[in-house]
């Protein structure tokens, strides 16, 4: 098998994440084949090989799979890459997604284990609460278009007008700002060149309070009158309710959504959501789950997996804006949470105020180093790492403390994989397992551990 081979076959299975498996008969080898659902007959080219791996980019898919049964419900798929699945039915998407952390964590874990399955996220469309939109072209030298890159590519931006991911408030909003820059010809930021003005349209919305965050993202090279598109943008009719209109400016020569300078074009820098019966308050760059649906259902099965903490410290590590160390803090002695990100952190004691919650602490800084400084000991600790993992200097650190039980929730079950074989070393069991499915019709799943103490260091 050599690059530039043409080949067909069928996907067997897809492996996390997003790794199509094709048996080519004649080389007698697999071949990873990307962007493909379990069941497609697949035409690819081999493009590389990676540690001793085959991998094929997708050129045409020749058959359907027999679990696609559902007509699209977007007008840019299947070259969109904001979304895979849309055409399978959702309960085979989750055990699609139950079979690949099987994979994984039945290799990654010693021992028997209970897994408790896919928990499905109870909105399968419109979850998401937040959305980054790119400005771009949807070929070269075409017209502006903003919504999501088209699959495989980093230049190509397909304009997502009916992105069934969102609600229809963000629809609303990304085809009015369009189109108010399109009618004035402004120019949008090439990453290469690095010339232009429009980058990003960064929307939040609250699930549950109808709250919008309206944020778009520039470089300072341009100026341009942003009042008649503040005006056009509170004139929509809308379900939910526009609170805050944002002008990012940001210089960055990398493709990051961040911000050197905000500017409130009208109304605040910041919305409110509500999650179990607590309040946050939620500002451009806060850390959020992006399925408050799901991050109901994932933050119960967090409690149900912790226990009994009456009397108990707990270790939040990791803690973002603070939402499971409040959803704990009723049951516990205290809890204390670690976050890298001050502005989270600065977020994480505002709404542990305005819920009325006073055995909430919160430090800003590197675990690996706040972990040296904190006083007391934890009984019980939860991790929730960026998809990284945590770094393979601070685990031995949390493991020293040597808690009974420790509950670790992973977006990315590889990362956990990982992590699972330090913990394991150190006497730590994994008992029992579960996902919870925060991003339908995506590659992605978040995964419940619970670990117990099984002998002394």
């Amino acid at each position: 098998m050599k690059k530039g081979q043409i080949f067909e076959g069928v996907i067997e299975r897809v492996d996390f994440p997003n790794k199509g498996i094709v048996y080519v008969p004649e080389e007698d080898r697999q071949v990873i084949v990307k962007n493909g659902i379990p069941g497609q007959k697949v035409r690819f080219v081999v493009n590389k090989f990676k540690r001793g791996n085959a991998e094929g980019r997708l050129l045409e898919v020749l058959e359907k799979s027999p679990l696609e049964t559902r007509e699209p419900v977007c007008s840019i798929f299947p070259a969109c890459g904001g979304c895979m699945y849309q055409t399978m039915p959702y309960e085979e998407q989750m055990k699609m997604k139950e079979g690949q952390i099987r994979r994984i964590m039945d290799e990654a874990v010693a021992g028997p284990y209970v897994f408790e399955g896919v928990k499905a996220s109870p909105k399968e469309f419109a979850y998401r609460n937040k959305m980054e939109f790119s400005f771009g072209d949807e070929y070269k030298d075409g017209p502006l278009s903003l919504g999501l890159h088209k699959k495989g590519s980093t230049y190509d931006v397909l304009t997502a007008a009916d992105c069934r991911l969102v609600h229809e408030d963000m629809n609303k909003i990304l085809v009015c700002v369009l189109e108010y820059f399109r009618e004035r010809n402004i120019s949008y930021y090439k990453k290469m060149q690095h010339t232009g003005y429009l980058r990003h349209l960064l929307l939040r919305r609250g699930d549950t309070t109808g709250e919008i965050l309206v944020n778009l993202v520039t470089t300072t090279q341009e100026e341009h009158d942003l009042v008649p598109l503040t005006e056009a943008l509170r004139s929509l009719k809308l379900e939910g309710e526009i609170v805050g209109i944002l002008h990012i400016l940001n210089d960055s020569l990398s493709d990051v959504v961040k911000s050197d300078e905000t500017r409130i074009l009208y109304g605040q820098d910041y919305f409110y959501e509500k999650l179990l019966g607590l309040e946050f308050k939620i500002t451009p760059f806060s850390f959020f789950q992006p399925n408050s649906k799901g991050a109901e259902v994932l933050y119960e099965t967090v409690r149900e997996y912790i226990g009994d903490i009456r009397d108990m410290t707990v270790f939040d590590l990791f803690s973002g804006t603070g939402t499971i160390a409040q959803v704990l803090a009723p049951v516990a002695k205290q809890v204390i949470g670690v976050e890298i990100v001050e502005e989270a952190v600065e977020a994480a004691k505002g709404n542990a105020d305005r819920n009325g919650l006073t055995n909430c602490k919160f430090i800003a800084g590197d675990v690996f180093q706040v972990l040296d400084d904190i006083a007391e000991k934890p009984d019980v600790i939860v991790l929730d790492p960026p998809r990284d993992g945590i770094h393979p200097k601070a685990l031995p650190k949390i493991l020293d403390y040597g808690v009974e039980r420790i509950v670790y929730i992973s977006c990315k079950m590889t990362s956990l994989a990982r992590d699972l074989e330090m913990m394991q070393m150190r006497g730590y069991r994994v008992e029992k397992m579960t996902a919870v499915d925060q991003f339908c019709e995506t590659v992605h799943c978040e995964v419940v551990t619970q670990l117990s103490l099984t002998k002394e260091k």
